[in-house]
C-alpha cells in the first residue's frame, strides 16, 4: 500500500491544494493511504473533517512522515528542507517550475527521488484528464475578464436605455490558446465585442466558433504552428509584423487579455510602449504572461499600473484567486495521472511511456531533462501556472 502526503502550500498567495475530498475517496478506493497536513485545503473551502470522512489520516506535518512517504502531491515545489527528507525512490508530483531548476534537481537527485513536472506533460489524447496547464489556464482566462471588466470605465455589454444606447466595449484577445480561448468566451458572456489574434492561423475555426471575430496574422514565408500541443517560437520578423497590425487594433480596444507564452522562454513582447501611446484612456490591460517577462510594456507581477490612463494589470497566479474549482480541477487532474502510474506493487514510473517521458524530470539520481535545467544559452526562467 502506497502511502501519498499532501503538504500545505507554502509560496506566498498559493491557496490551492493538490488534493480534494473527492480524489482522496478515488485514491484510498485505489488501495493508497493518504495524509493530508491539518488546513492544507481550508483555503480552498476544504476543511479537515472532510478529508477525515472519505478516509485520509491528518498529518500534522511531522518530519518523520515525509522519511516514509512513497509520494508527495504538492501544487508548487515544498521548502528544500522537507524534500532533503525523502526516501530514495519517492516521487513528487507537482507544478515544479523545472526551467533552470538547478537547486531542486540537486535535492532530488541526492535523495534519488523521481519526479513529475506537470508542465511537461505531453499534450496528447491520453494524456488529456491529466492536463493540469489545460485545467488552470481555463480558470486564469475567465478570471482575467473579470477583473479588465471590473476596472474598465464602461459597461462591456450593448444597453438600450431611455438615455439611449450604450455600445458594447470592444475586446482584444492575444493568443488562442486554454486561456484566450476561455477568455473569449468569458467576453462573449458578459456582452463584449470580441477580437483574437494569433500567430497560429489553425485556430481561426475554434474562434470563431466560440464568436470571436479572428484577426489574420500576417502573411509571411513561415508561420508559426505549434509542437506537441503548445505554441512554437515565432521568428522576431514575424513578432515584428504581427506588432504593426495590432497597432490598430489596441487603439480600439477597451480591454485587452494578453495570454501569448512559450514554455521555456520569456514571454514574447507583443505590446510595445508606442502601442500603448495610442490606445485610450480607461482602458484595461491584463497581462497573464507577466510572471514570464510579460506580453505587455509596463506590467508588473501582482500589480495594476496606470500609465497615461491605461490600466496594466499585471495578472500573476489567478488560478490560486479561484482556489475551491482551481484545487478541485488540479486534484482530479493528479488523480488521473496517479491512477496511471500505480500498480498492484507501488509506482510503475517507466520512462519509455509516452506519457512520462517527458514529465519524468528526474528518476533514480538522474536528472533526465538537462535540456530545460541548463539549457545553452538560454537564461533560464520559471514556468507558471
Amino acid at each position: 500500500m502506497v502511502k501519498l502526503l499532501i503538504p500545505r502550500e507554502t509560496a506566498p498567495g498559493e491557496r490551492r491544494v493538490a488534493a480534494t475530498p473527492e480524489t482522496v475517496r478515488r485514491l484510498v478506493a485505489k488501495g493508497a493511504t493518504l495524509q493530508v497536513e491539518r488546513g492544507a485545503g481550508q483555503a480552498a473551502g476544504f476543511l479537515d473533517a472532510d478529508y477525515a470522512a472519505v478516509g485520509a489520516a491528518l498529518w500534522d506535518g511531522e518530519a518523520r512522515d515525509w522519511e516514509t512517504a512513497n509520494a508527495v502531491l504538492c501544487v508548487q515545489p515544498p521548502r528544500p528542507e522537507a524534500l532533503a527528507r525523502l526516501q530514495a525512490g519517492a516521487l513528487l508530483v507537482g507544478l515544479l517550475a523545472p526551467y533552470g531548476a538547478t537547486d531542486l534537481v540537486d535535492t532530488l537527485n541526492d535523495r534519488r527521488a523521481s519526479a513529475i513536472a506537470l508542465e511537461l506533460l505531453p499534450r496528447i489524447t491520453r494524456a488529456q484528464s491529466m492536463d493540469v496547464l489545460s485545467s488552470q489556464a481555463n480558470i486564469a482566462g475567465y478570471k482575467a475578464v473579470l477583473l479588465a471588466a471590473a476596472a474598465l470605465d464602461r459597461y462591456v455589454p450593448m444597453l438600450m436605455t431611455a438615455a439611449g444606447t450604450i455600445q458594447p466595449s470592444r475586446v482584444l484577445i492575444l493568443g488562442a490558446g486554454v486561456a484566450g480561448l476561455q477568455a473569449l468566451a468569458t467576453a462573449r458572456r458578459l456582452g463584449g465585442v470580441v477580437y483574437v489574434s494569433d500567430v497560429r492561423p489553425a485556430v481561426k475555426e475554434q474562434v470563431e466558433s466560440l464568436g470571436g471575430r479572428f484577426i489574420d496574422p500576417p502573411e509571411l514565408e513561415e508561420a508559426p504552428a505549434e509542437v506537441g500541443g503548445y505554441a512554437r517560437q515565432a521568428s522576431e520578423a514575424f513578432l515584428a509584423a504581427q506588432r504593426q497590425q495590432l497597432a490598430d487594433q489596441l487603439a480600439l480596444a477597451d480591454m485587452v487579455i494578453c495570454t501569448a507564452l512559450v514554455p521555456g522562454r520569456p514571454a514574447p513582447r507583443l505590446i510595445s510602449e508606442a502601442m500603448l501611446d495610442g490606445m485610450r484612456p480607461g482602458a484595461v490591460v491584463v497581462d497573464l504572461a507577466v510572471a514570464q517577462g510579460g506580453n505587455c510594456f509596463g506590467t508588473i507581477p501582482g500589480a495594476t499600473v496606470e500609465r497615461r490612463g491605461v490600466l496594466l494589470i499585471g495578472a500573476d497566479g489567478l488560478p490560486s484567486t479561484v482556489p475551491n474549482h482551481a484545487s478541485a480541477l488540479y486534484a482530479r487532474n493528479i488523480a488521473a495521472l496517479i491512477e496511471h502510474v500505480l500498480g498492484e506493487d507501488g509506482f510503475r514510473l517507466d520512462p519509455e511511456d509516452p506519457i512520462l517521458d517527458g514529465c519524468l524530470f528526474t528518476h533514480a539520481g538522474v536528472c533526465r531533462r538537462d535540456d530545460i535545467v541548463q539549457p545553452a544559452g538560454l537564461s533560464p526562467i520559471g514556468a507558471r501556472s
